[in-house]
């Protein structure tokens, strides 16, 4: 009888192993790529950003505008993340204007415009939309008013300005928020 009761606990003990790490490595491909690299979700935003190809315009922009400490910290955050066409996009010579010390000010408010206070997924932000009749707004950190809605399958993003970004990647898992992928730099009101 003994046998059969340490037989039974190593089964359990086995099964539960296996079961952890099954669930361990389910998060963990949860998170679709980014700029050629894992999004692991036990990194924060930067710590991800970094690794991400299509994102080096966006940390370096980061970096200039001294928010590498404030994405690192508890959050949560949700960030649109602009990729680098998103930057290269802008009229020619913007980037490296507001990448100068004199342009900090500018700078931050434009990246504390793709940031919002708290972990939104792309479902919730989806049923925001459809409780609000198409149209969900969108308080971000830097005092802008996003507007969010569907394009197709899509959610787009208005910022105040009227561009439109799409949501290329969504639900990109991180330790302090979330990050969603969009074609566009979104831009505040001048």
């Amino acid at each position: 009888m003994n046998v059969s009761l340490k037989a039974l606990g190593i089964t359990v003990l086995v099964a539960s192993t296996t079961i952890a790490g099954a669930a361990l490595a389910a998060s963990h491909m949860e998170n679709p790529m980014v700029g050629g690299a894992a999004m692991l979700r036990e990194k924060n935003i930067i710590e991800n950003a970094v690794n991400s190809a299509d994102h080096t315009t966006l940390v370096a922009a980061v970096q200039a505008a001294g928010l590498v400490e404030t994405l690192q910290g508890e959050g949560p955050f949700t960030v649109f993340a602009p990729t680098n066409e998103a930057f290269a996009a802008l009229p020619e010579g913007t980037v490296e204007t507001l990448l100068k010390p004199e342009n900090k000010d500018q700078l931050v408010k434009i990246l504390t415009c793709h940031v919002v206070a708290a972990d939104v997924m792309s479902a919730d932000l989806i049923g925001m939309i459809n409780d609000d009749g198409g149209m969900h707004a969108i308080p971000t950190v830097g005092g802008c008013t996003l507007e969010a809605s569907l394009d197709g399958d899509m959610v787009a993003i208005t910022d105040e300005q009227g561009g439109v970004a799409h949501v290329t990647i969504a639900d990109v898992k991180q330790s302090n928020g979330v990050i969603h992928v969009v074609d566009k730099v979104l831009l505040p009101a001048m």
